[in-house]
Formats: structure tokens, C-alpha cells, sequence
């Protein structure tokens, strides 16, 4: 016998989750195409992302192109033109549940604008006043003439409520997990344009949960129309991206360094990055190689076969997270010549003052407030600036104050 009191709960539970609205969401873009996708976040299961259960026969419309899914939450249109703004509109079963407004990247490109983030998704008040401020800068941008296209992570993108090693809880292992930490705060930019993401810690089990992997995963697009851990792609011949996974996350079985020089990520950029023609070639992942804490130490001597991989194939700027704050590297023979920047703070942060380890760290400079970076190229020079709800305070090894943008130029 089942008591009424029983019965309640997951009849009010599916009830929440068929009246929730659907998310709606850019996963990929490119010079002639876009690919977007949608589901609900509610409930059990995999409700939203490349395998989710279908909400039903859909269509999306992106300009005068229309293309049905019948069996997929996602659509990709083709054949549509180069830098050109779209509208479009998803319908599920007839009813029409969003509608947003797109640009294609351009065939050849002299400018690129994007933003960087990491360490965020904590459902935080301080998260979403970031990822506020985000969607500011981007409609400030729009209107400019200057669009923003773009978002890369650098790891920690879902982090569990709770995490005390034996017990570690709403981790990221759910899609109902990523509502208040990534579809929610992000709804308005993420409607528009592509995060593309890289794995940390705390997207897996070396930190967290195994299934945080796989949820992952199926949640963010990738390019090539698989899921993967690692892979490249370009933005109209100006810069040449490699997305990279410097942890020890595992499908299955104990954690284990997917950056093993030996390993199958290794192989691929080290022959990727070599072959790449772009004047920029811009590695992004989560553990950085130099580092003046508070909170972690410098991954260079586990990653110094990719440091030297960067330096010997024309590398001039790193972006790596999981420190909680914002740091820039030296550029000298210690580091290469080459700039490494911290972006770990979008939602998590550390106050702790590092001033006293930066020289020997040699970090030139660092701020503790939470921030996302905002990257300019024009030709051969490219400009980082952290930005946030609040002043971003950028003090060098001798605590005087550090002028921003951040500039970086090829030779």
C-alpha cells in the first residue's frame, strides 16, 4: 500500500520538471554554420545535450533555413553566410520555445574579441554577478560594432555543493545540477555564443565524481561533432586555438594523468601545433604552469613537455585557470618568452596575498577580485583585460599598481 503522502513528491516533482521552460543554447559556430541546442534541466537523467532523450520533434529555423530534429535536442544549420547576424527560433512539438539571435564567425578575420573564464560554476551570488557583468560587456560590445564571439573555460566549469572526499554532492554528475551554476546564470550570452570549454579537477573525479566527466561531456559541443577531452580549431585564419586537458579525470578506474608525454593527447598536439599556420597559436587549459598561489603550486614540472612544446612552436600566450584569482606570468627565458594568464576566479576566489612569492614564482602581477577576462586581437597585438562587477586591483611583485589592458605582440 502506498500512502498519498508518498505519491506526492514525485508527482509535484514531474510536475516541476514538465512546466520548467527549456534552455536554449549555442554549441557550436562557424563561418556558414550554427548548431543549437535545448531540454529542461529538471528532473532525472539526461534531459539536455548531445544524447539526451528527445523532448520531441522539433525545428529550428536560423534565418530563412529550416532543418527538423526529430530524434535529437540539437540542430545544426548549414550553408548559411560568413559574418552575417541571424535570428532563430526552436519549436517542440509545434509550440515554439525560444528564440535568439546569432552571428556566423567570418571566412578570413584581422580581429577576434573573446572572453575567458574559470572557476565558476559554484551557483554563488558572486558568480552570477560575474557572468552579469559578462553579459554587459557583450551587449556593450554588440552595439559597438566589435562582437564578442566566443567564451573559453579553463576548467572547474560545475562544482559540488558539497565535497568532503567520502561524500561529495549535486557535483555535477546531473543535468540538474548544471541549472543554477551554468544554464541560469549564463542564459542570456550562452543563447548567442559558444562556450568552449576545458576540463578541471573538479569536472571529474581526480576532485569530485566520476560521472561529472560524462555529463560534461554531453552538456558542451565540441568541434569535429564529437565529445572530446582535447581538440583544436581555428577562427578565420587570424588564431589557431588548442584546448587541452591537464587532469587526471577517468571514465573509469583510479584517477590518472591524461597529459602522460606518452599519452594520445600528447601525440595529437604535438603534431597539431606545429602544423599550425595561424599568426596566433593559443593553448588554453586548466593547471598553470607558473603560479604564485595562494591556494596551489606551479604544474610546470609535470607539464613541462607541453611548455616546451609551446616555446618551440611559436607560442606567445597561455590562458589557464584553477588558481582562485588573476595572474600574469614574467616574459623572459624562465618562462619561455611566453605569457601564461591566470583566469581562475568567475566564481570561486582567494584573497590570500601572494605579493612575497610572486619573483620567485616569477609572476609580474596579480589580483584576488572575481573577474572574466575580456581578449582583443587586432592583427599582431592582443590586449587582456580582467573586468567584474567590481574594480579588478592589478598590483606587481612590489605591490605598486599594474596598468591594464595586458598587451602581447608577435614579433
Amino acid at each position: 500500500m502506498v500512502r498519498p503522502g508518498r505519491l506526492a513528491l514525485p508527482l509535484l516533482w514531474a510536475a516541476a520538471a514538465g512546466a520548467q521552460e527549456f534552455r536554449v543554447y549555442v554549441g557550436q559556430i562557424g563561418p556558414a554554420s550554427v548548431l543549437i541546442a535545448w531540454g529542461k534541466t529538471a528532473g532525472a537523467g539526461n534531459t539536455i545535450g548531445r544524447a539526451s532523450r528527445s523532448w520531441g520533434k522539433a525545428l529550428l529555423r536560423v534565418g530563412d533555413h529550416t532543418v527538423e530534429a526529430a530524434q535529437n535536442n540539437w540542430a545544426e544549420v548549414r550553408g548559411l553566410r560568413p559574418d552575417t547576424v541571424y535570428d532563430y527560433e526552436v519549436a517542440v512539438e509545434g509550440s515554439r520555445i525560444a528564440g535568439g539571435r546569432v552571428r556566423t564567425w567570418p571566412a578570413r578575420a584581422d580581429r577576434l574579441t573573446f572572453f575567458v573564464i574559470g572557476d565558476f560554476g559554484n551557483g554563488s551570488s558572486k558568480q552570477y554577478q560575474v557572468a552579469d557583468a559578462m553579459w554587459k560587456e557583450y551587449q556593450r560590445r554588440e552595439a559597438a560594432g566589435d562582437p564578442v564571439r566566443f567564451v573559453l573555460t579553463v576548467g572547474d566549469n560545475i562544482y559540488a555543493d558539497v565535497n568532503l572526499g567520502y561524500l561529495t554532492l549535486r557535483s555535477g554528475n546531473e543535468d540538474a545540477h548544471w541549472e543554477r551554476k551554468f544554464f541560469r546564470p549564463y542564459a542570456s550570452l550562452i543563447a548567442r555564443i559558444p562556450f568552449l570549454p576545458t576540463l578541471g579537477n573538479h569536472d571529474g573525479n581526480a576532485t569530485e565524481n566520476r560521472g561529472d566527466l560524462a555529463v560534461y561531456l554531453d552538456n558542451f559541443f565540441f568541434p569535429g561533432d564529437r565529445p572530446a577531452r582535447w581538440y583544436g580549431f581555428s577562427f578565420g585564419g587570424l588564431a589557431d586555438f588548442f584546448a587541452l586537458d591537464s587532469t587526471g579525470n577517468t571514465a573509469s578506474g583510479a584517477p590518472r594523468p591524461v597529459y602522460d608525454p606518452k599519452g594520445e593527447q600528447f601525440r595529437w598536439v604535438s603534431k597539431a601545433l606545429p602544423a599550425s599556420r595561424g599568426p596566433w597559436k593559443i593553448p588554453y587549459f586548466h593547471h598553470p604552469p607558473y603560479n604564485a598561489g595562494p591556494g596551489h603550486g606551479a604544474s610546470l614540472e609535470v607539464l613541462r613537455p607541453f611548455a616546451d612544446l609551446f616555446r618551440a612552436s611559436g607560442v606567445r600566450v597561455v590562458f589557464n585557470g584553477h588558481e582562485h584569482n588573476f595572474q600574469f606570468s614574467e616574459r623572459g627565458e624562465a618562462t619561455g618568452n611566453m605569457l601564461f594568464v591566470i583566469s581562475g576566479a568567475g566564481g570561486e576566489a582567494r584573497r590570500g596575498n601572494v605579493i612575497p612569492n610572486m619573483k620567485r614564482a616569477h609572476i609580474a602581477g596579480w589580483a584576488p577580485q572575481r573577474h572574466f577576462l575580456v581578449v582583443e586581437i587586432q592583427g599582431r597585438t592582443m590586449r587582456i583585460t580582467p573586468l567584474s562587477y567590481e574594480m579588478v586591483e592589478v598590483r606587481d611583485a612590489g605591490g605598486k599598481p599594474v596598468a591594464m589592458p595586458l598587451l602581447a605582440v608577435l614579433p
